[in-house]
C-alpha cells in the first residue's frame, strides 16, 4: 500500500475510534433504566390487618410525578410532620378514660376523646383514620419527611386531645394534620378542613390557614368534592376543636368524608379509595412544606 494511501485508513480507523469513545462516555441514554432508577418510587408490599395495614402497603398510590401539584416535590428533606389519626380502636370500651375532661385550648374543657362515628355497614372511623395516615405516612418518608405519630397502632386509647394538640410543638413539626370522616345526615356528602378560629398565636394566624388551603385544593385536584353541609368552599374556621385550638404549629383537621352517605361510605371503605385520600393528603403537605 503506498504511504498516501496508508494515511488516508489511518485517519478514517481514527475517527471511528473517537465516534466510539464519545458514545460510551456521555452516560446513559435519557429514558433508559439506568437513567431513571433514581427517580423511581419503592412499591414494597407488605401484610397487615385490615385497621392496621403495613406502612409500605400504599403502593396503589401513584408516584409523586401522578399525584404531586406544581410545587410538591420542592425539597423537604428533614421537614417534621405529625399525623394524627382521629380516634382510636380501643375508646369504645374505655368510656371513663375518654370521658375525662382536658383543657380545650380555649380557657375551658371537654372530653379526652370520644369513640368516632362509623359507615352504615360498620366500617369505623377510626379504622379508617389509621388506615389512611399509614398511607400518607410511607408517602411522605419516600419523600425525605420525618413523620411522628399521635398514636401507634388502633387497639389503644385516647391519646386525648390535649395530648395530640401538644405534639407538634414537642416534634418541632412543621405541621400538624388530623384525619378524620365525619357522620352527618345521609343525604350530606363532601370533604370540609377545619382550622383553629379565631386564632390563637401566630401559627394560626396564617400559617395554619395556609396549610387548610394547601390540603382543601389538594383534595380537589384528586376529584374529591368540597362539604355541601358546612363550611365554605371546602374550609371550615372553627373554635371548637381543642386539637387545633392548643397548637402552636400551623394544624388543619381534614374530615374526608360523610360516612353516613352511601356514596362516600363505599368509598372510604375500599383500599382504592382511602389510597386517594392519602394521595391527595400528602399532596396538599407536600405543597405547604414547599411554600
Amino acid at each position: 500500500m503506498s504511504a498516501p494511501h496508508r494515511l488516508a485508513v489511518g485517519f478514517v480507523i481514527a475517527l471511528a475510534l473517537c465516534s466510539c469513545a464519545a458514545a460510551t462516555t456521555g452516560g446513559p441514554a435519557p429514558g433508559s433504566a439506568s437513567s431513571t432508577a433514581a427517580t423511581s418510587v419503592p412499591t414494597t408490599a407488605g401484610q397487615g390487618s385490615p385497621t392496621r395495614p403495613a406502612a409500605t402497603s400504599p403502593a396503589a398510590t401513584a408516584s409523586p410525578a401522578a399525584t404531586l401539584g406544581p410545587r410538591a416535590n420542592a425539597p423537604a428533606a428533614g421537614a417534621v410532620v405529625v399525623l394524627d389519626p382521629g380516634h382510636n380502636g380501643g375508646n369504645a370500651s374505655h368510656g371513663s378514660e375518654i370521658n375525662r375532661r382536658v383543657p380545650d385550648g380555649r380557657g375551658g374543657t371537654k372530653p379526652c376523646n370520644t369513640t368516632g362515628t362509623s359507615t352504615n355497614a360498620g366500617y369505623s372511623e377510626h379504622a379508617f383514620a389509621w388506615d389512611v395516615a399509614q398511607r400518607v405516612r410511607a408517602s411522605l418518608e419516600q419523600r425525605g419527611v420525618h413523620v411522628v405519630m399521635t398514636r401507634s397502632g388502633d387497639q389503644g386509647v385516647g391519646p386525648c386531645v390535649d395530648e395530640r394538640g401538644a405534639t407538634g410543638r414537642r416534634a418541632g413539626a412543621a405541621a400538624v394534620v388530623s384525619i378524620h370522616a365525619d357522620g352527618s345526615a345521609a343525604g350530606n356528602r363532601g370533604f370540609h378542613v377545619a382550622y383553629s378560629s379565631p386564632p390563637l398565636n401566630d401559627a394560626q394566624r396564617g400559617p395554619a390557614l395556609n396549610l387548610s388551603r394547601d390540603l382543601r385544593d389538594a383534595l380537589q385536584g384528586g376529584n374529591f368534592a368540597a362539604s355541601d353541609y358546612t363550611g365554605r368552599d371546602g374550609l371550615s374556621p372553627r373554635p371548637d376543636l381543642a386539637g387545633l385550638s392548643l397548637s402552636t404549629v400551623p394544624a388543619a383537621l381534614v374530615e374526608c368524608a360523610n360516612m353516613r352517605n352511601a356514596q362516600e361510605a363505599a368509598l372510604v371503605s375500599s383500599a382504592e379509595g382511602r389510597a386517594r385520600y392519602a394521595a391527595a393528603i400528602t399532596d396538599g403537605i407536600m405543597r405547604f412544606l414547599a411554600r
